[in-house]
Formats: structure tokens, sequence, C-alpha cells
């Protein structure tokens, strides 16, 4: 019995000493996450995997708006918004919106609402081909190369998130497409000039709270690092699926 009670205390205490380990190393992990913040480190970041150097191909055949969750979203207006831009920079290009839906509720689904979007901004209607059945990157390039019958030397330019570019040009290419770039849908930030008083403008600012830097960077940058990380999981499990 007393054997029995020396190796349950030994196993509480080893217990504790895991649970200290862990909140600290989650403590940590939270510091650096918050350092990094106040930095441009975290842009970088997304930056670097939108692939800065693709560069669309002459009018490619296809633009590819991938889909972003409901409509509207803030993902999904931007997607659509540049892949309209797309369209109307290379008019003999075909527009697919890849997203999933139920076709017996088409007309109700976010990916026509997303047509309809990029609709109201210019590109005819004669143009648009419909992705509906992939659930992920992985699914969608692979029922686009084979249920639209899309030709693998086609060339697409893929309009997505930017974080979102790099693993989508490899997962189309690993689908068996040779020539896939990418265009990232940035938001575009407004001057932070535009957040200060007159008075302030000139002159230094000592209060924290009056900081555009502190009051809005900071906690962007925070969201990016999170979107990052999930990106490199990601593509980490794409590559061990062999997408990528």
């Amino acid at each position: 019995m007393m054997l029995k009670k020396l190796h349950i205390k030994k196993v509480i205490g080893i217990l504790k000493i895991s649970i200290i380990r862990i909140i600290f190393m989650i403590g940590l992990f939270s510091s650096v996450l918050i350092a990094l913040s106040f930095t441009s480190i975290p842009f970088y970041a997304s930056y670097r995997l939108s692939c800065p150097h693709q560069k669309a191909y002459n009018s490619p055949d296809y633009i590819v708006v991938l889909g972003a969750g409901g409509m509207p979203s803030a993902e999904a207006i931007m997607r659509c918004y540049y892949g309209s831009e797309a369209a109307k920079a290379y008019v003999t290009s075909q527009v697919i919106i890849a997203l999933p839906t139920l076709p017996q509720y088409f007309k109700q689904s976010h990916t026509y609402k997303m047509y309809q979007e990029m609709r109201l901004r210019g590109v005819d209607s004669t143009r648009f081909i419909f992705e509906i059945k992939g659930t992920n990157t992985h699914e969608q390039a692979l029922t686009i190369k084979n249920d639209l019958k899309i030709s693998a030397n086609s060339s697409l330019l893929i309009i997505t998130s930017p974080e979102h570019i790099y693993r989508s040009i490899k997962t189309f290419q690993r689908a068996g497409f040779k020539l896939v770039s990418g265009l990232a849908s940035y938001e575009n930030a407004i001057d932070e000039s535009l957040l200060l008083k007159q008075t302030e403008k000139p002159t230094i600012i000592d209060n924290p709270g009056r900081n555009p830097a502190l009051r809005y960077n900071m906690w962007n940058y925070l969201k990016i690092e999170i979107t990052v990380l999930r990106e490199y999981f990601a593509i980490t499990w794409y590559w061990l699926n062999g997408w990528i």
C-alpha cells in the first residue's frame, strides 16, 4: 500500500512538472508571436508564400478564382475583385470559379454569388465555368483537369489569398498542369496619417492609444502570424500526402 501511494505521488509530481513545462512553452511561444507582431516579419512571411516572383503567362487560357468560405466575406470579395480585374486585363481568358455546392441549390449558393459579384464588375457571363465538386485545393485541381477536361498544357492564373498562392500553384502543378501562375488578392491599407488629427501629424505621438501602428498593425500582424502558421501546417499535410 505504501509503495502504491509513493507511485501515485511520483506520477502526480511528473504530471505537475509536465503541465508547468507546457504552460511555460505556451507562454514563451505567445511572447515570441507578440514580439514579432511589432516587426515586419509576419508580412514578409505571408509575402513569400504569395510567390511574388511568379508572373502571369501572356493572356492565360483560364483564370481560376478559388472560393473562400461564405459570400460575402472579406476574402471572397477580394478574390472576386482581383479575378474581375484579371478578366478585364486578359479578355480572351475563361473564368473558372471553384467552390463546392449542391447542383440543385446552385442559384442560392455562394458560388453563384461570386459569379454575380464578378458580373457586377463587368465580366461577361459567357466566360464563366464552374467547378462545384472539390472540397479542397487538391480536389479542385483534379476536378478542373479531369471533369472539366482542361488540358494540362493550358495556362492557368490562380486567384487566391496571398498565403495560399504557393500551395495552390504546387497543387495544380502536381495535378499535371504545366503552366501555372498566381495572383494574390492583397488588400490595400489606408494611409495611417488619415487616422490622426491635424494637430497630431506634425508632432511625435507619445500616447500609445493614438499610435496607428500600435492600434492596428500589431493586431493585424498577429492575425497574419496565425494564418501563416496554419498555411505551413497545410503545406506540410499536402506534402505528406503527395499532393504537392
